[in-house]
């Protein structure tokens, strides 16, 4: 990763020390969790969800919501969280799961999953905007949270980064839809795919009912 320098490396530097003001104000409950999740919006594939704890001292530079980072940033970001993370977890859930419950109440289960994936406990949860049912730990929901919390920032690019990876393995397995570009997501050339092949076995038939 490229190093900044002079007024660059202080401004980012209190840029992401702006970043842990939620992590700050709870840090005497514990171990503070951020969780986000990827995947609520395309048409195909799983929703990725992701619980991280970050060390209190952590300096990791560039951590912002997924969406404002390039995917060369991202890539670089998640092998430096996921290594230097006091904890992760992955929760997912598939296109079925998706049809059969909605994509809000899948979304919220594979939160759930996430934060049992941790291998420590997490004593408050910092999320992207929701609370989570069925869940008995402190919750601190967040709007635009993955811009706002370190932690949030971090799970968001974790669930991106994991989910995109699925999405180019599966690009291999359905050719013909443009999933390694897309990622699922609605656009013109995956539309002209499913009217060209139908659907296949990722789709979410709940979303695509007005296209087949």
């Amino acid at each position: 990763m490229r190093e900044l320098k002079g007024e660059k490396l202080e401004a980012e530097i209190k840029r992401i020390e702006a970043l842990k003001q939620y992590e700050k104000e709870y840090e005497n409950l514990g171990y503070v969790c951020g969780i986000d999740e990827v995947g609520r919006g395309p048409f195909a594939g799983p929703v990725v969800a992701c619980a991280v704890i970050l060390p209190k001292d952590c300096s990791i530079l560039y951590i912002n919501d997924s969406k404002k980072l390039s995917e060369k940033r991202r890539e670089e970001l998640y092998e430096i969280i996921t290594k230097e993370a006091v904890a992760y977890g992955i929760g997912i859930r598939d296109n079925k799961r998706i049809d059969e419950i909605n994509i809000l109440e899948a979304t919220y289960e594979a939160m759930r999953d996430a934060i049992a994936d941790l291998k420590v406990k997490p004593d408050v949860l910092l999320n992207d905007a929701v609370t989570i049912p069925g869940v008995d730990i402190k919750q601190v929901p967040i709007i635009k949270g993955d811009a706002k919390s370190i932690s949030i920032g971090a799970a968001s690019i974790v669930a991106k980064v994991t989910r995109d990876r699925m999405m180019v393995e599966y690009d291999e397995i359905f050719p013909g839809y443009d999933f390694a570009k897309n990622k699922g997501y609605g656009t013109a050339a995956h539309i002209e795919g499913l009217k060209k092949y139908g659907p296949c076995d990722i789709h979410r038939f709940s979303f695509i009912h007005n296209y087949i």
